[in-house]
């Protein structure tokens, strides 16, 4: 008997949902496919510890972002110095109603100036590491395009910069041309960029072997477009997963120079000018909090970073076992 059209179409959606066809997008094995970018945010989501870190990043921007409204709030500016509200011998009082973080040695609040002290680190932060960025990038790039004399000729440059001592020459720079957040910005950007380049120099290497960068070559395509259009967006997921590991670095610089008195000047608030300012105090046993708050502000913030770059590292890296 001959089979009615509906029913040979029957036939043919059954057979055509247990090979994978249109009925079953998913495949006989049930696999569905994924692009990278949904790969990446499954892989990210399933790591906990990514997540806090990156929790603990946007809780420290907010809280740099309020500052000026904290200080609003409480009526506090942050270099207002309140120095009635010290002890009867000069010395921090400790948190209060009023100072919920208390006061440091000249009687300004701790926890506006703590708040002021993120704004300032977060934003030495990333601008230094967006020129670290820019000049790495470009610099790797053409180093492991060109090689040869060039390579030879960045590879130098590189070498001659990491010689020279990082808080050695930010002091010096410092007493010439007087400290402030340009100067932080410069010095850490210069010995940044390098770390940058190294890393981008190795990838072009690899990537300009690559069958599409030769496929680019056959098409007539010069350097240029190679370079930007070819190499530099696959170049992206290890510009990322650096850039968020380099931050926390360039916090830590910018306080290490600020605790050495070379760095942001009073009567800007930074993290490593309190630290440096509580030292005598909690040296003597006193004052625990003029060190404690900044401390474990600058601590949590390079700690959120670090969390996030790993967890981002993981998620993008494509030979990761999760």
């Amino acid at each position: 008997m001959a089979q009615s059209a509906s029913d040979f179409q029957h036939q043919e959606g059954q057979i055509g949902a247990g090979l994978g066809g249109p009925e079953d997008p998913e495949g006989p094995s049930g696999i569905q496919a994924r692009t990278p970018r949904q790969l990446f945010w499954i892989r990210f989501k399933q790591d906990k510890v990514a997540i806090f870190g990156g929790c603990l990043v946007i809780v420290m921007v907010i809280l740099a972002l309020i500052a000026p409204l904290a200080a609003n709030i409480t009526d506090h500016p942050f270099d207002q110095q309140y120095r009635d509200r010290l002890s009867a011998f000069g010395s921090p009082m400790g948190p209060n109603s009023e100072f919920i973080f208390g006061n440091d040695d000249l009687g300004r609040d701790v926890f506006v100036r703590t708040l002021y002290g993120a704004q300032v680190s977060l934003k030495i932060a990333i601008f230094a590491t967006g020129i670290e960025l820019a000049i790495g990038v470009s610099l790797g790039i053409i180093a492991g395009f060109f090689r040869g004399w060039v390579d030879t000729l960045v590879s130098r440059v590189i070498d001659l910069i990491l010689s020279i001592p990082f808080l050695l020459l930010g002091i010096a720079l410092s007493v010439t041309l007087g400290a402030g957040e340009t100067l932080v910005v410069g010095i850490i950007a210069f010995f940044g960029w390098p770390y940058i380049a190294r890393i981008v120099r190795g990838q072009t290497l690899s990537l300009r072997e690559a069958q599409f960068v030769e496929a680019s070559y056959s098409l007539g395509a010069g350097p240029g477009w190679i370079m930007g259009r070819e190499i530099l967006p696959n170049l992206v997921a290890p510009i990322i997963i650096y850039s968020t590991l380099i931050i926390p670095q360039n916090i830590v610089a910018e306080a290490s120079l600020s605790f050495l008195g070379v760095g942001v000047q009073p009567p800007t608030a930074a993290w490593g000018q309190m630290l440096a300012s509580a030292t005598q105090y909690v040296t003597a046993g006193q004052a625990w909090w003029f060190m404690v708050y900044p401390g474990m502000a600058l601590f949590l913030t390079v700690l959120g970073f670090n969390l996030l770059g790993d967890g981002l590292r993981d998620a993008l890296d494509p030979k990761t076992g999760r």
